[in-house]
């Protein structure tokens, strides 16, 4: 095989076109073989298999800076660059992150996880490489979908302004190749990537801003009408008002015109250049490339046939989309909206019965956020749903434009808590920290999917404010559930799930279960826990907490977020002060980012598993229960 000859970088340079192309299908086998077992985001990585081939090929890794936007198509990246031999461990415990890192390889410019950095990241870069004076090159790979992202506009704005010596590969996946991809095309983008029409063209650029008094005009004026004659033949004329020069559209799985044309803009000098590249997503594996959006993230798999070898269930997020679809029936100001993410948040749903009422914003967390504000404003009812980890980006719009104007924007926080394999810049972890501490927000965690429906069905009827329900990433058995009615649920009400006089324990969301396993481990033990589920963050059900407590020898929080700024943190400050004496601790997650790994793997190495907590427990247990026996003892004999 091509790919065993590949130990290091410069060993792909020795290749022929024709070997590339072998190690591109080779590359190709080993990402399905490994994620069909792993699970990870095939289609993405499948799509720029060659592009990746040519990258590493044309340019001097890692010395020339290679970017990637979001990095969940970089396996091809991790395999081409000293990590073939670990990448059957990608995504798990101790394993390589499914993601670009730093500390895994110098080949990996900068973490990236969350999309539209890559723009900003490479300016930065490029400033950095100048004002060293340096000379290596800086390369960004962003999508066409990232490319929706606010942030990657500012950048590409300042990209236009700055004129530094930028190289932005413009990953078209969206589509078939696209009819300009042909002879006339190829041709063109060989005469403007060729070095003697770049050096003319410099050149009488340079002796037309010379003339006196209309160089500049002039200069504008010729500049403009080559940008509009090469929009006859290629869709850049936006990217050229910007300040970029444009390159494409190029065939992304044809290995060696990628190679010639970067060999030629690598050696233009002159300001940014884009380079835009048709590929397709899921390319080689038909299941892939006939559901590109299922392929995107997706869990171990048959390799043969590429269906799931997980057992049925259905998801929250599938709950959430539903439910909301059945409201849709009967409620006509119920609107849905989603940042890119139609299948991941189930809201495909909602799409087919109220189209006209559905909204993909595309990557752009925080205008999803603000334009909801402003149809709450007008009466309508609307649903916005992400996921945690990306909610992180439009915490502004959540105090500014939601919370100050006390709008009731209905807020679905999706894959709440740690989400696996994933790891660090997906978990949601942030959000009970962030949201709690924002005036006016009612903050709700169903325990199940039952509970999740209810808290919908509250929520589609609550005008007074804004509202929040998080949920984790999973989901229950599929079985029978009716979306469309509902159980009354009263927010501020605990619900008491057990009853033990020597250990209250409070649970929050995907937590309850995990708190009623160790109640049944502590009962072999001799120890009776009181199990709560806490269902509402913010308002707290103080009145039943404190009876609780009172009631209880000790009392411990678990919760899937962060241990500062917690609930446990938010609890103990609300309560009564003399009930504080009786909080032993709250089990969550330390102030560190957490690494990947399957959910049970990280809870047990963070001691958050009934079985750690229960071991945790039983000094504290057997102490209550001495000192019980020992005032008793002192009470008859005194």
């Amino acid at each position: 095989m091509v790919l065993d000859t590949i130990h290091k970088i410069r060993d792909l340079k020795k290749l022929s076109i024709e070997e590339l192309e072998t190690l591109g299908d080779e590359v190709r086998e080993r990402i399905i073989d490994v994620v069909s077992r792993n699970g990870g985001h095939l289609s993405s990585s499948l799509g720029v298999v060659e592009l990746t081939v040519a990258l590493h090929y044309v340019f001097n890794t890692p010395t020339d800076k290679l970017i990637w936007d979001v990095g969940h198509q970089s396996y091809a990246h991790k395999i081409l660059t000293g990590r073939a031999e670990r990448f059957s461990t990608i995504r798990t415990l101790g394993g390589i992150s499914g993601f670009p890192k730093m500390s895994e390889s110098p080949f990996d410019s900068f973490n990236t996880g969350h999309s539209s950095t890559s723009l900003s990241l490479a300016l930065g870069e490029a400033v950095a490489r100048d004002l060293k004076r340096e000379k290596h090159s800086v390369i960004a790979v962003i999508g066409d979908g990232s490319l929706t992202g606010g942030m990657a506009f500012e950048a590409l704005n300042q990209i236009g302004h700055l004129k530094k010596d930028i190289i932005i590969v413009l990953n078209d996946n969206e589509h078939s190749i696209s009819k300009n991809v042909g002879a006339i095309s190829e041709y063109l983008l060989r005469i403007i990537t060729g070095g003697l029409y770049n050096r003319l063209r410099r050149r009488s650029y340079d002796i037309i801003r010379k003339i006196p008094r209309f160089g500049d005009g002039l200069y504008d004026f010729i500049y403009k009408q080559e940008a509009r004659l090469k929009g006859l033949f290629v869709p850049g004329l936006i990217f050229e008002e910007m300040g970029l020069r444009y390159f494409g559209p190029i065939d992304g799985h044809n290995t060696g015109l990628l190679i010639e044309i970067f060999e030629g803009i690598k050696n233009i000098k002159n300001g940014p250049k884009i380079v835009h590249v048709i590929t397709k997503k899921g390319r080689g594996f038909a299941p892939a490339e006939h559901h590109p959006a299922k392929f995107h993230g997706v869990g171990p798999f048959e390799r043969s046939t590429g269906l799931s070898i997980k057992p049925a269930s259905l998801s929250y997020s599938e709950i959430a989309g539903r439910t909301l679809a059945e409201l849709s029936r009967t409620d006509k100001k119920i609107l849905a909206i989603t940042a890119a993410m139609k299948l991941g948040t189930g809201l495909y749903e909602f799409e087919k019965r109220a189209p006209s009422r559905f909204f993909d914003v595309g990557i752009a967390e925080q205008h999803a956020v603000t334009f909801s504000a402003a149809l709450a404003a007008r009466g309508f009812k609307p649903f916005v749903s992400i996921y945690s980890t990306f909610l992180q980006r439009a915490i502004d719009q959540l105090i500014h434009d939601v919370a100050t104007m006390n709008l009731p924007v209905r807020l679905l926080v999706d894959r709440a808590g740690i989400v696996g394999e994933d790891g660090e810049t997906h978990h949601g972890l942030f959000d009970i920290g962030i949201i709690k501490n924002i005036p006016n927000f009612m903050f709700l965690a169903p325990s199940s999917g039952m509970e999740l429906r209810d808290m919908i069905h509250f929520a589609a009827a609550y005008d007074k404010g804004p509202i929040a329900i998080r949920y984790a990433r999973g989901g229950e058995a599929a079985g029978e559930m009716d979306f469309a009615s509902h159980e009354r649920f009263t927010p501020s009400k605990i619900k008491r799930l057990t009853k033990g006089k020597d250990i209250a324990v409070f649970a929050v969301g995907d937590m309850v279960q995990p708190a009623l396993r160790l109640a049944a481990i502590l009962a072999e033990s001799g120890y009776k826990a009181g199990v709560v589920n806490l269902l509402s963050i913010k308002p707290l059900d103080l009145r039943g907490i404190e009876r609780v407590i009172l009631e209880s020898g000790g009392f411990i929080t678990m919760e899937n977020g962060y241990l500062s700024g917690g609930i446990g943190e938010y609890l103990l400050s609300r309560i009564r002060p003399e009930l504080r004496e009786k909080f032993l601790w709250s089990a969550g997650f330390p102030d560190e980012f957490i690494g990947q790994g399957k959910n049970r793997e990280l809870f047990a190495l963070h001691g958050m598993d009934p079985e750690s907590l229960a071991k945790r427990l039983a000094p504290a247990l057997a102490r209550t229960r001495y000192n019980e026996k020992r005032d008793t003892i002192r009470r008859v004999s005194g």
